[in-house]
């Protein structure tokens, strides 16, 4: 009898908000047949005598409940005893995350791992969107500030982005080359990413899931008032829509590399239907917003593409 527990790598529950989490709704919808959950944080992996092992525990989610979560038993759990792991935890994307993949990839030949853990050390969420440049904004990754000063020139209101941070974390928009800024952001992230400003995100970009090399949906968000933000962490607000001709080419395409990739979940984002360089697999986001919105229940469809 094969097992049927899945073990989920993640931030503590506690982190976590049951409203827009992904990694509850997916635990949600997959505890309901049977499969036990069980739980650790990245700190809590080791390995032990050549073994692979967790300190974590046993959780059961309800969405009915207030305190959503109910903790059952805490265990050290060998993890190739469980029939999934879920990478998905939050970045940045620093050594400790690294660090994980390196440990899990020991096993990812006797437990199948969503995302596979070298998979996610390959597809770099900012870099790997180098090779789609032609379906993005103007856009350069470097610590050159002369170069970072030319494309300011050129194109006049450019982002900062920093390129292993997360959900709209240390983003700046600049009118202007601020030489003190800049250097300050290359010393804390080295590489970074500088795109040209689309004043059309105040209209909303677009997410589009991509599970098992396949476009499953999209949603789109919309910045609060004053804010260039599209992350619902930073208040932007979900609505529901439909991609374009031009989006969805892409975003299939995409789908298509990813999967070659090894890549079974995904999330890419638009901006006035350009690609806008974020090529989300270490958690991916938005499923539970998207069945909010539509009624899609997109963790069906995850789990039944991993034949669970």
């Amino acid at each position: 009898m094969t097992s049927k527990i899945i073990a989920i790598q993640g931030n503590h529950p506690s982190k976590l908000n049951p409203i827009t989490d992904t990694s509850i709704f997916l635990a949600n919808e997959i505890q309901n047949k049977n499969y036990k959950i069980f739980y650790y944080v990245p700190k809590d992996l080791s390995i032990l005598n050549s073994k692979v092992i967790a300190k974590g525990f046993f959780i059961k989610f309800d969405y009915l409940q207030k305190n959503f979560f109910k903790i059952l038993k805490k265990q050290t759990l060998e993890l190739t005893k469980s029939k999934f792991i879920l990478i998905r935890q939050d970045p940045p994307f620093n050594l400790e995350y690294i660090s994980t993949t390196y440990i899990l990839d020991s096993i990812k030949n006797k437990v199948k791992i969503i995302n596979n853990p070298t998979s996610i050390r390959n597809v770099s969420e900012k870099l790997y969107s180098a090779k789609y440049q032609k379906f993005m904004p103007s856009t350069i990754f470097t610590k050159d500030l002369g170069e970072i000063r030319n494309f300011i020139k050129k194109n006049k209101k450019i982002i900062l982005k920093p390129i292993h941070s997360y959900s709209g974390n240390d983003i700046h928009l600049l009118k202007s080359f601020n030489s003190r800024l800049i250097n300050k952001f290359i010393k804390k992230h080295d590489h970074i990413m500088c795109q040209k400003f689309l004043p059309k995100i105040s209209k909303g970009d677009k997410r589009v899931f991509i599970i098992n090399g396949k476009v499953c949906g999209a949603i789109s968000r919309i910045p609060k008032q004053g804010s260039f933000l599209s992350n619902m962490s930073k208040g932007a607000k979900p609505i529901n829509i439909k991609l374009t001709n031009s989006e969805n080419k892409i975003s299939k395409l995409i789908a298509k590399d990813l999967k070659k990739e090894n890549i079974f979940f995904a999330g890419i984002d638009f901006i006035d239907q350009k690609l806008n360089g974020d090529i989300n697999v270490t958690s991916p986001t938005g499923l539970k917003t998207l069945f909010d919105l539509s009624g899609i229940n997109l963790a069906k469809t995850f789990w039944k593409e991993l034949k669970a």
